[in-house]
């Protein structure tokens, strides 16, 4: 199976995502909600639409283009640790690995373990090759691998490191985005921004965090702009988070406001609780590229009228690569 044979499966299996999966695989997204409460069917269409659409015979070229890919004649073994934060979070790994050729060892989240599942029966099913490429273990594998890819939160990472110390390797922790606004937005623009803080719960690492704020901007207008996602409120887990945040809030004698949905608090910390949204009123943005130069091993993206647009974080393209560490030319060089 030679390159354009593997683009080709991917690009069939985008038009599939397209046209079939939302509408009859309705027991396996109700499934992979009950298994992960934080997952929607609204969070599992958004994903679906978006890998539809880069799952195409043009966009994979795209990407592709950019790198001199050589068939090898060994194929290298790519461990793989998902999280299970978002739907389909590790999917992009997923598509790195098999697209340039190299045999997958897959550990999915047991909160996201559901759909990828049904999407790889749909890859084999289009390309049988793929069968004896894809192997899916529950624990860490002893099989002898050529490099990891690994993502979780920063404790696991720390044990990632140690445990895979002689193996080469991409290990990711967390991290979050942040937000600059110049006190010139449209509300559309701030509207947009609600779409990078309110998707997936703002569970995300490309989910806004933070805000920095020109001094004497008025929060009303972000109050405005962000009343159309209010119906985050009535997911149960989303719900329970901003109860018990606003309850902390209160019993410490926070300063804090809120609007039902959503607290905001000014705060100079980066990674604000679910439900809560950080925020810092800036003078200058000096100080505010300080604190990206000395947060950068936090951050994931950073969203204003120069950098990511407004509620575009959530929609990255192929070549858009976590923790902006290049998997594609990292993997081609193991």
């Amino acid at each position: 199976m030679d390159l354009n044979e593997r683009i080709d499966a991917f690009s069939k299996l985008g038009y599939w995502l397209h046209k079939d999966f939302l509408r009859n695989h309705e027991s396996e997204i109700s499934k992979a909600i009950l298994v992960n409460p934080w997952f929607t069917i609204d969070s599992i269409e958004k994903v679906v639409h978006i890998w539809a659409k880069q799952l195409t015979h043009k966009t994979l070229l795209s990407w592709l283009c950019r790198y001199n890919i050589k068939e090898k004649r060994k194929r290298d073994t790519v461990f793989v640790i998902m999280a299970g934060n978002i739907p389909l979070v590790g999917f992009h790994d997923f598509l790195t690995v098999l697209i340039l050729g190299c045999n997958i060892v897959v550990k999915m989240s047991s909160n996201d373990n559901v759909l990828l599942s049904l999407i790889i029966k749909k890859l084999i099913k289009i390309n049988n090759n793929f069968a004896d490429r894809i192997l899916i273990v529950d624990n860490i594998t002893e099989k002898k691998i050529d490099a990891i890819i690994a993502t979780g939160g920063n404790h696991s990472s720390n044990y990632f490191h140690y445990y895979f110390r002689d193996v080469k390797k991409i290990i990711r922790s967390n991290r979050t985005s942040l937000a600059i606004l110049n006190g010139k937005e449209t509300r559309d623009q701030l509207v947009s921004l609600g779409d990078d803080v309110f998707s997936y719960f703002g569970l995300g690492c490309r989910n806004v965090s933070k805000l920095f704020l020109p001094k004497g901007f008025e929060l009303d207008c972000l109050f405005d702009a962000f009343f159309s996602y209010r119906k985050v409120i009535d997911n149960r887990k989303y719900m329970n988070n901003y109860d018990y945040n606003k309850a902390v809030f209160l019993l410490g004698n926070n300063t804090f406001i809120e609007n039902g949905f959503l607290i905001f608090k000014e705060e100079v910390s980066l990674f604000s609780p679910v439900a809560v949204l950080y925020y810092e009123f800036y003078d200058n943005l000096n100080s505010v590229h300080e604190f990206i130069i000395n947060n950068k091993d936090n951050l994931q993206c950073v969203i204003s009228d120069s950098d990511i647009s407004f509620g575009s974080a959530q929609n990255p393209n192929l070549w858009d690569y976590a923790d902006g560490i290049d998997t594609m030319d990292f993997l081609s060089k193991i």
